[in-house]
């Protein structure tokens, strides 16, 4: 007997949900996925931990999406930050709410995160098939067929949901398949470029400070005429290409270098204003009148960071700090509220956390993630060019398009 059958290509956030959801919903499901387990991805996000949503309000939510937020109004209010937290904890995992209202795993474990979603996969009866969808047959706007690498033609797929990431991280199996196969159902792919991604600079300060990391400064990125695009408080690092850590990727996706060039602005000392501050040098100063200025320094800074601002300063290392003028100590005081850092670019994308960019969603039903070109035809997650900050705002986008196209496809094949 023939089974009209909702096919899910991809075994991330977004196609495990929708397949979950789509199976509760009383289709028969087959998921692909080209690696041997499921999940991959999930499994080094939030630096192991999984941060699994925002537990915050609808603006604030909608502030943190972006490009493109409007689209997911509905998505969103269907399966919002609270929903993701009630479905998971029916699933036995229990979560908790930390700075920044980002949700995670009481375990602090992404493994328990992904091991819930594969065992509900299998309680829901799912079938999961290592394999991966490399064509489609369209015929009057209608999904006619889908052919797969290992299984061949899927004759029995009446519904295929493409949830097959974007390319960042292309270990992950996240590779690209998607964009080809949603173009050749004739949808326009907005091009692709790294969010939340580390930023490359020619400054030879960062190579010098290489593994660097700086806790509690702030980090303040202005456009050419001077516009300030991002501020915040943090942890950054400095690396051989430049300069990466949570402020960076942060800042990263309020970024366009295809139209403007950029420069941070490093505060190292935010907790105290320029007043205070040379009262702090003042008073250092005083107590190590006798000292060299490099000694003077590293009472404020890291070590590595002393030899780089004796040269932002004009001040030689070996300077006794008696000898220092006022005007001199005033460049030390404007180096420590601004250390500056110019900006040449993103890093590939292959290296960003999220893809932004993808299947246009002009062309996309955002009730149902229905494709407005391909009956039969639904997207989910990172595919779509929709994206948002860090914090747990991609993994919720992923929750919510996967669960409306899970939800949305299953009606389609219950009722053929």
């Amino acid at each position: 007997m023939r089974t009209n059958k909702v096919v899910v290509a991809g075994g991330g956030a977004a196609g495990m949900m929708a397949a979950i959801t789509a199976a509760r919903a009383g289709a028969s499901v087959l998921l692909l996925e080209p690696n041997e387990k499921v999940g991959r991805k999930l499994y080094i996000t939030g630096k192991g931990r999984c941060n699994l949503t925002n537990h915050c309000g609808r603006d604030e939510l909608m502030a943190s999406i972006p490009r493109n937020g409007k689209f997911l109004y509905s998505a969103l209010d269907r399966f919002g930050p609270g929903d993701t937290m009630a479905f998971f904890q029916g699933l036995g995992v229990k979560v908790k709410t930390e700075r920044g209202n980002r949700v995670f795993p009481v375990s602090d474990k992404a493994a328990d995160v992904v091991d819930a979603l594969f065992f509900e996969l299998r309680r829901q009866g799912v079938e999961l098939r290592q394999d991966r969808v490399t064509g489609l047959t369209v015929r009057d706007m209608r999904l006619a067929g889908v052919r797969a690498e290992k299984s061949g033609e899927l004759n029995d797929c009446k519904a295929l949901i493409l949830a097959t990431g974007g390319a960042s991280y292309p270990r992950t199996g996240s590779t690209g398949d998607g964009y080809r196969l949603a173009r050749e159902a004739g949808h326009a792919i907005v091009p692709i470029r790294g969010s939340l991604v580390p930023l490359e600079s020619d400054d030879p300060c960062c190579a010098r400070l290489q593994g660097l990391s700086l806790r509690n400064v702030e980090l303040r990125v202005k456009n050419e005429k001077g516009k300030t695009v991002f501020r915040e408080l943090g942890e950054l690092l400095f690396t051989h290409f430049g300069l990466s850590g949570p402020l960076v990727l942060s800042a990263s996706a309020h970024m366009d270098f295809a139209k403007s060039k950029y420069t941070a602005h490093i505060d190292l000392k935010p907790a105290l204003d320029e007043q205070k501050l040379d009262a702090r040098l003042l008073r250092d100063f005083g107590e190590r009148a006798n000292q060299d200025y490099a000694n003077a320094l590293g009472g404020l800074v890291p070590r590595s960071m002393v030899p780089v601002l004796a040269e932002r300063t004009g001040i030689p290392v070996d300077t006794k700090v008696h000898d220092i003028r006022r005007e001199q100590r005033r460049k030390l005081l404007e180096a420590l509220k601004n250390f500056a850092v110019s900006l040449s670019g993103p890093r590939p994308v292959e290296e960003a956390v999220v893809t932004s960019g993808g299947v246009a969603v002009g062309e996309v039903d955002p009730r149902s993630m229905e494709s407005r070109k391909v009956r039969g035809l639904f997207f989910a997650g990172e595919l779509l060019d929709v994206d948002g900050y860090t914090g747990g705002f991609n993994l919720q986008i992923a929750w919510s398009t996967g669960y409306a196209a899970g939800l949305a496809a299953a009606e389609r094949v219950v009722t053929i």
